[in-house]
């Protein structure tokens, strides 16, 4: 899907007093303006910067499978687990302690062991698939400051391009809501790969199962580094109860309190 960049200043997109504060953020002044020299260098990368994304994003519905996890993964069933086979919490939900899984995730063939995710995925049945990308402008624009010798130009590009890639995944995760709300689901909160202890391993899946290269033109490195750089590969988790979670980021993160990056 590809989409022209007014979407993304204009329609539903962010706030640009919104925009600006987690651009500051990114450059680790947390909750506290930076002075007017720098917001107006921050304006002027992004009024640059702006004009030149590609905005695109692929997205699909799979079924969630839950297995059991007793013993090593290798001795595990074939099967689906049924709710007697599952860890479960008073609600008879799974239950995982972040970092240790007890249970076997399994999507479209992918296998996934992850106490975060788990928890994330309590009492769901279905799961989006998403990657997005606003293209290679903050890479090419970064670069071209750095061989410049404009090392703080480059890092404001680059801060710019981390909290236009979120606000362009909100937009995303905005369309998948209304989806699934179409069908009376709900949403947890969106998961990455690398986040927690689900493993950046499962970033090769999820470019199979998705065809991200072909479908949005983002490619994948030996060291699983995705290219452009300011690309999101993420799991959302669909519900048949409204859980109130937080939307996505610092909110389910459990070093939130003690990052310098954290939004509240």
């Amino acid at each position: 899907m590809s989409l022209e960049p007014e979407r993304l200043k204009k329609e539903s997109g962010p706030e640009p007093e919104r925009l600006k504060r987690e651009i500051y953020r990114y450059l680790g002044f947390g909750r506290q303006l930076p002075d007017s020299a720098v917001q107006e260098r921050v304006e002027a990368c992004l009024e640059e910067l702006q004009p030149q994304l590609t905005l695109r994003e692929v997205h699909r519905y799979f079924p969630l499978e839950w297995e059991s996890g007793k013993g090593d993964s290798a001795g595990a069933t074939d099967r689906p687990s049924t709710a007697a086979d599952r860890p479960s919490t008073a609600a008879g939900r799974p239950s995982a302690a972040s970092g240790s899984s007890s249970a076997i995730l399994r999507i479209e063939g992918m296998d996934i062991r992850s106490g975060a995710l788990e928890k994330n995925l309590r009492g769901c049945s279905e799961v989006c698939l998403m990657a997005a990308t606003i293209g290679f402008a903050p890479d090419r624009l970064a670069a071209r400051a750095s061989a410049a010798g404009q090392v703080s130009r480059a890092v404001m590009i680059q801060a710019a391009g981390a909290a236009l890639i979120e606000a362009w995944c909100d937009q995303v995760n905005e369309t998948v809501r209304q989806e699934a709300a179409a069908r009376g689901k709900y949403l947890r909160p969106r998961f990455s790969p690398g986040y927690g202890d689900f493993s950046l391993q499962h970033q090769e899946a999820l470019f199979r199962i998705l065809d991200v290269q072909k479908r949005i033109g983002v490619t994948l490195t030996e060291h699983l580094l995705m290219m452009p750089s300011k690309s999101v590969t993420a799991l959302i988790g669909l519900s048949e109860t409204d859980e109130r979670c937080a939307p996505a980021g610092c909110e389910s993160c459990e070093r939130a309190e003690s990052c310098t990056f954290r939004r509240f």
